[in-house]
């Protein structure tokens, strides 16, 4: 296999380095967390004029030629810089589940918007009875004279406070169906939080909503949630790739320079090994993405075995490359100002969100 980029790959490597290291540091993306949505529109907008939110999406269906490889460099890169901004919730997992549906005007449209910065989506699917179980749907959706009715609740809704529109999940007598409305409709009470990595995340309660006609129902709907799920996996596990492979390179230079007993720590051997099981986690970690990239484009029931496989061994190598980073840190490691903290606190978050190690391995199993 030939895992060499093209040169519209390495363009894209290079260009989100680049504005990152130029235009993304400690002290604007403090901007985005401390704001009421946790974003900054600003840097959203420089974001899709630079490409970066249709790099992922092919041209058939309004992207820029790419696919989930382009995704995933986008995110190793992103990681490495802990962007706030919702590329995950909205350029990947919202994208890749409308990208999914059959081909519509108002699907259209909406992908445009997207790519072009102007909407913010977010797919609202995951429920408190589900603990990681994607065919679970509690939420209802009836239809009463003209007009469809939302009854139900999600919980850790990503970034619906800075979202314009949900794509929301909900069981009809035909099947699943999702529905697109915006974020402030009545009978929507939402309930925002902070994350331990302090990106935002929401209770929504649906009392009565009323919604316009489905966009997909039944086997469509459901294959759609599932796609833009697992192109979401891949792009979280890409980006606790890159968050490990920084988190190695500061504890590498750290140990380097901290001195103990007369000498710096490196030449400890006990800390040399503990460095090195750290890389080989980091390292299993990006060839099981690789793995989950290889079988992103099979159907369901082929890909969901690996896809489970990946997420369950990188949430493990995260967790463990976090926890050790911090502790050769010493204490400055668990502070605010140490950027490790950050980067364990964004590891330890990916480790559970769409499903946490055992839930994937209990899906695996099931595979």
């Amino acid at each position: 296999m030939d895992f060499s980029l093209t040169s519209e790959q390495q363009a894209l490597v290079d260009s989100v380095t680049r504005y990152c290291a130029r235009d993304y540091d400690q002290m604007r993306r403090r901007e985005g967390m401390t704001s009421i949505e946790g974003i900054c529109r600003k840097q959203w907008a420089a974001f899709a004029e630079l490409g970066w939110l249709g790099a992922g999406l092919d041209e058939t269906r309004g992207g820029f030629g790419g696919s989930a490889v382009e995704n995933a460099l986008l995110m190793e890169q992103a990681g490495r810089a802990l962007v706030m901004e919702p590329l995950i919730s909205c350029a990947i997992v919202a994208l890749q589940t409308l990208a999914a549906l059959p081909p519509s005007a108002a699907r259209d449209a909406l992908i445009s918007s997207i790519i072009t910065g102007e909407t913010l989506v977010t797919l609202a699917h995951s429920e408190m009875a589900a603990r990681g179980d994607r065919s679970w749907c509690a939420t209802t959706a009836q239809r009463i004279g003209g007009h469809w009715q939302l009854l139900g609740a999600k919980s850790l809704v990503l970034d619906a406070a800075a979202a314009d529109k949900l794509i929301v999940t909900a069981m009809t007598d035909n099947g699943l169906a999702l529905f697109l409305l915006d974020r402030d409709d009545g009978g929507v009470q939402r309930h925002d939080y902070r994350l331990l990595d302090n990106h935002r995340a929401s209770d929504i309660v649906f009392s009565s909503t009323i919604v316009g006609e489905p966009l997909a129902v039944g086997q469509a709907a459901f294959d759609a949630v599932n796609a833009g799920l697992d192109h979401g996996l891949i792009g979280l596990c890409a980006e606790a790739v890159g968050i490990m492979d920084f988190a190695i390179y500061l504890t590498r230079d750290y140990l380097k320079t901290r001195q103990q007993f007369g000498t710096t720590l490196n030449n400890f051997q006990a800390l040399q090994h503990r460095m090195a099981d750290m890389l080989v986690e980091m390292e299993l970690s990006r060839s099981i993405l690789y793995a989950g990239l290889s079988v992103i484009d099979e159907d369901e029931g082929t890909r969901s075995k690996t896809m489970s496989a990946m997420k369950a061994i990188v949430s493990s190598a995260a967790i463990f490359v976090g926890r050790n980073a911090v502790q050769l840190h010493g204490g400055m490691g668990i502070t605010e100002d140490c950027v490790v903290s950050h980067l364990y606190r964004r590891l330890y978050t990916i480790s559970r969100l769409f499903g946490d190690e055992e839930s994937h391995l209990h899906r695996m199993a099931n595979a």
